[in-house]
C-alpha cells in the first residue's frame, strides 16, 4: 500500500532549492551570461562592427560583397559581431533594398563537404520532398541542387563558416573550392563566404586558388583586456543578475581572471555565470569573491585531463608516444620522430596504424586542443614539418591515458625500448 495521502502534496528533494524565501540570485534569464548571447550592443567592437558593416553593405545594394576571413582567440567576439550584423542586415533586407540570404554552420559540428553544401541548398527549400538528405546523393547533384535553389532564390547569399580551419583539418578544401567558383555558375544570384578561426596559418593547408579567391579581405579581432572584459560584464551582469546580488569586487576578479587567459570574454561570462549559481546553491544572498574562486576552481578542474580522456585511441596512441620521446629528450620533436613512435605503439598493442598523412591531422586536432603545440617549419624544397612540443602536465595526462585498455598495456614501455621496423 502507498503511504501518500490523497490531496497532499508530496516533498521532493527540490523542495529546498525551490524555496523562495531566500532572496534570488539571478533574475528570470540567466541565458544572457552564455556566450551564444548576442546582446543589442558589443562593447568595444566598434571598429570591427563598421569596418565589416563597410564591406557586408554592398550585398545591400545587390553586389556580391568581399570574402572576409577573420581571424582571433577564443573569445573575442567573432561570432557575436557576425550574428549581430545577421540581425542588422535582416532589419534593412526588405523592398527597399535587395534581398539578402544569412546562413551560418560551425564547421566544428558540420565538418564534411557532403554536409556544408546539402546544409546550404536546404536553406532555399521550401518543399521538404526537395530537400537534400542527410546522405545518399553523388557530390555534384548536391552541388547542382544547391546551385538551382539559389539562383531561384535569387538575391546576395552569405555563408558563414564559423570554425573553418576544423573544416579544412578534416575534409580539406574541395567544398571551399566548389563554393568559390559557385559564382561562375550562378545567374540570379551572388554569393560570399565569411570564414571564422582561432588558427591564423590555416590557409597555409589551402590550394593557391582556393587561397587567393577566399582571402578577399581580412580581419583580425584583438583579445580583450581588463577593462574592457569588465564594461562587458557590467553590461551582461545588469542584465542577468538581481540588484545588490554581487559584491563590488566579483566583476573585477571575474576580468582580471579573464585577462590572464588572454582575453577570453566567454570565460569571464562563465567565470561569473558558475560563480552566481554556486551562491545559488549555496542559498547565500551575495555573490562573493569567495565564489568566483569556487568556480575558477571548478571550470578549470581537469579541463585538459577531461579532453584527453575522450580521445579516440589513435589520438591518444599519438599523444602518449609524444610524451614519451619527451621524457628522453628534452629537444623539439618532428613529425617523422613521432610517426615513428606512434607506429612502435601500435605495433606493441595489435593496433592498425593510420597513414602519415592522417597523424599529420591528428598532430593537428592535438594542437587546437592545446594539449600540444604544433608550429610548421619550412625547409624550402626540402620540403616542411611540424615542430611539436607537449602543453600537458605529463604524470596526469599519463594517468588519464593509462584508463584506456589498450594504452595500459604499455605502462611497463620506454621509447628507449623502441626497436626498428
Amino acid at each position: 500500500m502507498s503511504d501518500e495521502t490523497p490531496g497532499e502534496e508530496q516533498a521532493t528533494v527540490f523542495d529546498l532549492y525551490l524555496d523562495n524565501s531566500v532572496r534570488p540570485i539571478f533574475r528570470k534569464d540567466r541565458h544572457v551570461l552564455r556566450p551564444e548571447y548576442v546582446p543589442s550592443r558589443l562593447p568595444h567592437r566598434d571598429r570591427e562592427i563598421d569596418q565589416l558593416a563597410s564591406i557586408l553593405v554592398t550585398a545591400l545594394k545587390g553586389g556580391r560583397p568581399s570574402n572576409i576571413l577573420i581571424y582571433g582567440k577564443t573569445g573575442t567576439g567573432k561570432t557575436a559581431v557576425i550574428k549581430y550584423l545577421h540581425k542588422e542586415i535582416e532589419k534593412k533586407a526588405n523592398a527597399d533594398f535587395a534581398k539578402v540570404h544569412c546562413t551560418y554552420i560551425n564547421c566544428q559540428i558540420v565538418d564534411t563537404e557532403y554536409g556544408i553544401l546539402a546544409n546550404i541548398g536546404n536553406m532555399f527549400v521550401k518543399d521538404w520532398n526537395e530537400r537534400i538528405p542527410f546522405t545518399g546523393w553523388p557530390t555534384e547533384k548536391v552541388y547542382n541542387h544547391l546551385r538551382e535553389k539559389m539562383d531561384e532564390a535569387g538575391g546576395i547569399t552569405l555563408i558563414v563558416l564559423d570554425e573553418i580551419d576544423k573544416l579544412i583539418f578534416k575534409s580539406g578544401d574541395d567544398v571551399l573550392y566548389h563554393l568559390t567558383t559557385l559564382n561562375e555558375d550562378l545567374k540570379n544570384s551572388k554569393m560570399s563566404i565569411i570564414g571564422i578561426s582561432n588558427e591564423s596559418k590555416f590557409t597555409e593547408f589551402l590550394d593557391p586558388r582556393v587561397q587567393t579567391r577566399l582571402g578577399e579581405e581580412r580581419m583580425v579581432f584583438p583579445p580583450y583586456n581588463a577593462q574592457e572584459l569588465l564594461d562587458i560584464l557590467k553590461q551582461r551582469s545588469g542584465l542577468a543578475f538581481e540588484e545588490d546580488s554581487l559584491d563590488e569586487s566579483v566583476i573585477s576578479l571575474c576580468a582580471a581572471f579573464a585577462a590572464q587567459e588572454h582575453g577570453d570574454a566567454r570565460r569571464a561570462l562563465d567565470l561569473l555565470r558558475v560563480s552566481g549559481e554556486l551562491a545559488e546553491r549555496e542559498r547565500s544572498a551575495k555573490v562573493t569573491e569567495r565564489h568566483v574562486w569556487k568556480a575558477k576552481d571548478k571550470i578549470e578542474l581537469d579541463v585538459q585531463i577531461e579532453l584527453v580522456k575522450t580521445l579516440p585511441t589513435q589520438s591518444k596512441l599519438l599523444l602518449f608516444g609524444i610524451i614519451l620521446k619527451s621524457e628522453e629528450t628534452s629537444s623539439i620533436q618532428t613529425t617523422g620522430e613521432v610517426y615513428d613512435i606512434y607506429r612502435e605503439l601500435c605495433y606493441r598493442t595489435n593496433t592498425q596504424p593510420v597513414s602519415q598523412r592522417r597523424i599529420t591531422d591528428l598532430i593537428s586536432e592535438l594542437d587546437m586542443l592545446g594539449l600540444i603545440n604544433a608550429r610548421v617549419r619550412s625547409f624550402g624544397r626540402g620540403g616542411r614539418t611540424r615542430e611539436i612540443q607537449l602543453s600537458v602536465n605529463v604524470p596526469d595526462t599519463k594517468k588519464a591515458l593509462y584508463e584506456d585498455d589498450i594504452v595500459r598495456e604499455l605502462m611497463d614501455y620506454s621509447s628507449s625500448q623502441q626497436r626498428l621496423i
